[in-house]
């Protein structure tokens, strides 16, 4: 996937030495990247121990937010594929017991969405 399906919404695998160096700020010791994928600018990092979603706003990027969701917080969670018609694939993810989702994650026409059903399943289930 190029830069196209990155302005299109479709999230792509990541570095995980590349993203490792640039969380070395916000990881604790010993806490590694598992999983992570990149949405032109945002994150979508799965650890060791957490979820953490990168946000970065404005039109330079200098702002960032980072959202830590230990696993163990994450309730549930649901993921709707893409159609014909309906062209985006939603993540949502439910804290605790929240009755809206804690976290919505919209992906355009995205494969990865499974692979990032599967780990946050192996992360939540085990």
């Amino acid at each position: 996937m190029g830069l196209f399906d990155g302005l299109m919404g479709n999230a792509t695998e990541a570095n995980h030495k590349e993203i490792t160096k640039q969380l070395a700020d916000v990881l604790i010791p010993d806490e590694h990247v598992d999983l992570a994928f990149k949405l032109v600018r945002d994150l979508v990092v799965f650890t060791d121990y957490r979820l953490i979603i990168v946000d970065k706003q404005g039109i330079t990027g200098k702002k960032v937010t980072y959202k830590s969701i230990p696993y163990k917080s994450i309730s549930r969670f649901s993921v709707e594929t893409s159609g014909h018609f309906d062209l985006d694939a939603e993540l949502k993810i439910w804290i605790s017991s929240g009755v809206e989702p804690a976290e919505l994650l919209q992906f355009r026409k995205d494969k990865n969405i499974t692979q990032i059903q599967k780990a946050l399943a192996a992360a939540v289930l085990s």
